[in-house]
């Protein structure tokens, strides 16, 4: 079945497509805002890249008409920073762009949507310990209530036009090559930085904990949301989890792992009170009960395949 990713070329979205390619998909069609594919420099040959704007409307018509798409995985965004920097940059893209996608499969046959959300549609006076799926959503950055719009356009474009629409709500997602900016980035950068031989300041307090989805099980969890019957999906809008560390168990591991690595912590207290607000441990048991989610890496594995990735594919991750 035609497949179309927006955000293609991107972090989740060329994974996405690797999964896809790998299990015999042989069309598969990319549409990002960058047509560099120095991320996919083992499929490149296998898919066709498009260049456009998801804010455009004219652009992705164009998109999914070249495709034949029946499915389409939208993943194009802007990030959290870079949103609030610019919110209007992010209205177009996070917004409109969505609307633009769900307005694009109404009118060209697309049978299935299958949205990247996120925990940042949750923050604000939450007083429960866990965050589920029936948690309130009450955004408290513009990433968030761009995000929460989209959950919500599917929705009625499910009901009013038939449409398979299912979304997923990513924790911070664990991965090389990562370069925008974020409150929980430093998951990431520090095995990274790490690894390149360079000194790294963790800028949370020790104890902090957040919820970790590797790279490649995001894809894989994104993947497998489009596979699921219909009639098992009830709660349409999912979160999902994975490994919870401290932030101290990613250092020592790291650690382990990068013998001389130097790590140390500066706290940064207005992120710190950024995380205190928005971080709640996940309870995921609608995404595992509905269509079988399981995360495959726990926190040694992620690191050792995170510290391979960077040795074994340079090129996707300059």
């Amino acid at each position: 079945m035609a497949t179309l990713i927006t955000g293609g070329t991107g972090f989740i979205g060329s994974e996405v497509a690797r999964v896809l390619v790998d299990r015999g998909e042989g069309d598969v069609t990319l549409f990002d805002i960058t047509d560099s594919t120095h991320r996919l420099e083992d499929i490149a040959a296998k898919v066709e890249v498009i260049r456009g704007d998801v804010g455009n409307i004219s652009h992705v018509l164009d998109a999914v008409q070249q495709s034949s798409a029946k499915v389409v995985y939208h993943l194009g965004a802007m990030l959290s920073l870079p949103s609030d920097s610019d919110p209007s940059a992010a209205m177009r893209t996070n917004a409109i762009g969505t609307f633009n996608v769900m307005e694009a499969a109404r009118l060209l046959g697309v049978e299935k949507v299958i949205f990247s959300s996120s925990i940042g549609t949750y923050a604000s006076g939450i007083t429960e310990e866990t965050i589920d799926d029936l948690t309130l959503q009450r955004p408290q950055f513009f990433y968030g209530a761009c995000k929460l719009f989209g959950e919500h356009t599917g929705l009625f474009y499910k009901r009013k036009y038939g449409i398979d629409y299912r979304g997923i709500r990513y924790p911070v997602i664990v991965g090389p090559g990562v370069r925008s900016p974020g409150a929980a980035q430093y998951n990431s950068w520090v095995i990274e930085e790490s690894a390149k031989g360079k000194p790294f300041s963790v800028w949370v307090k020790p104890e902090q904990r957040a919820s970790l989805v590797y790279f490649k099980d995001a894809a894989r969890a994104t993947v497998a949301l489009a596979d699921a019957p219909v009639d098992r999906i009830e709660m349409v809008n999912y979160l999902i989890s994975g490994t919870s560390p401290r932030a101290a168990d990613l250092v020592d591991m790291v650690r382990r792992k990068v013998p001389g690595a130097e790590i140390d912590f500066a706290v940064n207290e207005e992120i710190q009170a950024i995380l205190d607000e928005v971080l709640r441990p996940i309870d995921d048991r609608f995404a595992c009960s509905e269509w079988g989610w399981e995360p495959t890496y726990d926190l040694e594995q992620m690191v050792d395949d995170f510290l391979r990735e960077l040795r074994d594919h340079p090129l996707r991750y300059p």
